[in-house]
């Protein structure tokens, strides 16, 4: 009876080993190839499965090499679009299949003596070697534009005034929030103004509008997809919510003398780039006055 009862047993045991090992490979995740390193940086891991990446195709209607990157003029069958991808050999009347990108309104180029009305800056062509809907496009400096990540990762990259050395980093735009600043700058006058702290309170119902607002610049960070990106607090909104800190996008050039200015824009809310990166509240195509 005892050697019976042993065999059973055994037999119980190895079943049991045999059903653990088959439900831990129906369970196990695949690997994945490691992400690029600016994004190890930024964001969280990601499941295994992923959305397919945004791609667009057409037939090129014309074509040009500037500073490390070809611009080309795709006809996609309802519209036609401008798209700017790292510097490749492409021809007129070629098909092309292309990532997905950031829009760019009023770009302009330097080195083209152009610009652009609207144009999409995408990491390169479909099964194109180094390009991927993550991968970093190669800056083209005199253009002052950037790819998508490495723009935002700039935006993000520079040590904020006042930050502690070793505090932890927030990831994505947050990244890129500037400490308060104990400071009181008066309201601006006029129509359409309002304080830091009142946009982000608004900022549903003031997207796309207009405002004007009146702060102290404690950030710059120059040259990013073709623009200079403020910082402007005035000293009302909450740091324990990021609602003290605004950030501004614009064409003008930065003076040396910038410190309390009026800025006037488009409050456009919720801007999410991916990445990470989002904005409950970004003023777009804004004036800078002293």
């Amino acid at each position: 009876m005892s050697k019976y009862l042993s065999i059973c047993c055994g037999l119980a045991l190895l079943l049991t080993t045999t059903a653990c090992n088959s439900q831990s490979n129906e369970t196990a995740t695949p690997a994945t190839p490691a992400a690029p390193a600016e994004q190890q940086a930024t964001t969280p891991a990601e499941p295994a499965a992923q959305a397919a990446p945004a791609t667009k195709k057409g037939k090129v209607l014309e074509t040009m090499d500037a500073s490390g990157y070809t611009y080309m003029h795709v006809d996609e069958g309802d519209t036609k679009e401008w798209v700017a991808i790292p510097q490749s050999k492409i021809e007129k009347d070629q098909e092309v299949s292309f990532y997905d990108g950031i829009v760019m309104e009023n770009f302009q180029s330097k080195s083209l003596n152009r610009t652009f009305e609207k144009i999409i800056f995408s990491n390169g062509l479909v099964g194109q070697e180094g390009a991927a809907p993550a991968a970093a496009a190669p800056a083209a400096a005199t253009e002052g534009a950037a790819s998508f990540n490495e723009a935002l990762k700039a935006e993000g990259a520079a040590g904020a005034p006042g930050a502690t050395a070793g505090a932890p980093q927030a990831m994505g735009s947050q990244k890129a929030v500037v400490p308060f600043a104990e400071i009181k700058v008066d309201k601006a006058s006029g129509a359409n103004s309002y304080t830091v702290g009142e946009l982000f309170q608004k900022a549903t119902d003031l997207n796309g509008k207009s405002i004007r607002i009146k702060g102290k610049v404690v950030k710059v960070s120059t040259k990013i997809m073709g623009l200079n990106w403020l910082h402007i607090q005035d000293g009302s909104g909450d740091p324990a919510q990021n609602t003290h800190d605004l950030v501004v996008t614009t064409a003008a050039e930065p003076a040396a003398d910038w410190d309390i200015v009026t800025v006037e824009g488009t409050l456009t809310a919720n801007k999410d780039f991916g990445s990470g990166y989002s904005y409950k509240v970004l003023i777009e195509g804004a004036t800078v006055t002293k």
